[in-house]
């Protein structure tokens, strides 16, 4: 008889590399997130982060959490939807609501459990989602999770989605994609996007998890980058990323908020975000408001490495974001690459099928407001010598 564990016992890979010594995942990080990291006894430098503007280790936000936890505790004990709502959520939320410039804005305990709830939750059945065959996996959980029909457009092309929607029938449609991808780097062809909706009479959500606090005048995301906001009719945001801490948020039109709200079960059957994350969220939005500087360090940043790269040949994948992958190949030299940055003092992200296609293994590179030209020039170093010792430059 067939047993349901033998796939558990037939799985090997892991095993393999690590026998190899080429194991690159579920490494303990003995120090907190910054531009340098200790593993074991180990200093590197850290380019594998979405900590986009440094913002973890300000004392601002340490200082919010831990009055947080000295107020309210460390937990809710419960979902928004009973006994876990506290004055905090409904502060965030009227903040992001007000910053993002929308009439309302919900927070998830999870950026993954954000997109989960919302697509799962406003596409019904007899609904058609048209979706980026690059989006994350959040985005994929939340498509399979809905009643509706799902649509797959090649990555970033908008003549596959115009055909797709010219063909679908006169139902409900949702264009969902990401602002930045986050392996590739690259930005969604949002003005096109947007006029294929109107066009077809699509509604449209943007995942901004990569690009809030990073793209826009005032770091709203791609949509404001590209002086669309009004034409987006959902924006998602995760907390993961700039704003240092942990959970998601979706903002749009009031009675929006209000049916995913009373609606969606990845929010009502979840315990809410812990104090100490929702006053984290807080402190890091006020300071994303008032420190644009931040936000022009890490373009610095980043134009300095994208640039370098480029020069030394690298193939960076068209990247237009901090987000900066550098294209190996196959799966196994991209472990290798991984191992001797990691013993030259570089702390960095490889990523294999299938969440890149086959052939296309990288190093997953990303920066912050907080690198020093010092690490940005040593990380460079490194690459040069390991790029000409693999023959990709």
């Amino acid at each position: 008889m067939p047993d349901l564990f033998d796939k558990c016992y037939n799985f090997t890979k892991a095993k393999e590399v690590q026998e190899m010594g080429y194991y690159p995942y579920f490494m303990p990080i003995a120090s907190g997130p910054s531009a340098e990291v200790w593993i074991g006894d180990k200093q590197l430098i850290m380019i594998g982060s979405n900590n986009y503007l440094g913002l973890t280790q300000d004392p601002r936000i340490k200082k919010a959490a831990i009055e947080a936890v000295e107020k309210y505790g460390s937990g809710c004990t419960g979902s928004r939807f009973l006994n876990g709502t506290l004055p905090l959520h409904v502060e965030l939320e009227e903040k992001l609501a007000e910053f993002m410039q929308r009439e309302a804005a919900l927070v998830f305990s999870t950026g993954f459990q954000t997109n989960l709830g919302t697509i799962s939750t406003v596409v019904g059945k007899d609904d058609i989602i048209f979706a980026d065959r690059n989006n994350h996996a959040s985005i994929v959980d939340g498509c399979r999770l809905s009643f509706g029909r799902v649509v797959k457009f090649k990555h970033n092309d908008m003549r596959d989605l115009e055909r797709l929607l010219k063909a679908s029938k006169d139902r409900g449609k949702l264009i969902v994609a990401d602002g930045v991808f986050s392996m590739e780097g690259n930005l969604i062809k949002l003005p096109r996007l947007v006029e294929l909706a109107q066009e077809f009479g699509a509604r449209v959500m943007i995942d901004e998890a990569h690009s809030i606090g990073v793209f826009g005048e005032h770091g709203r995301g791609t949509a404001e980058h590209f002086g669309l906001e009004d034409k987006v009719d959902i924006v998602m945001g995760t907390f993961s990323k700039s704003f240092a801490s942990l959970g998601g948020f979706i903002a749009a039109e009031a009675p929006v908020i209000d049916y995913i709200k009373h609606h969606a079960r990845a929010l009502i059957f979840s315990a809410s975000m812990p104090p100490a994350a929702v006053a984290s969220v807080i402190a890091a939005l006020e300071i994303i408001q008032k420190e644009p500087e931040r936000r022009e360090k890490l373009w610095q940043n980043v134009r300095k490495m994208k640039a370098a790269f480029d020069e030394l040949g690298f193939d960076t994948c068209g990247s237009e974001s901090p987000v900066i992958p550098i294209v190996v190949g196959e799966m196994m030299d991209t472990f290798v690459f991984w191992k001797k940055l990691f013993d030259h003092g570089v702390y960095t992200n490889p990523a294999v099928p299938p969440a890149v296609p086959q052939g296309r293994s990288l190093i997953r590179t990303s920066y912050m407001a907080t690198h020093t030209e010092e690490e940005l020039n040593k990380v460079l170093d490194v690459f040069e010598k390991l790029g000409k010792e693999f023959g990709l430059i």
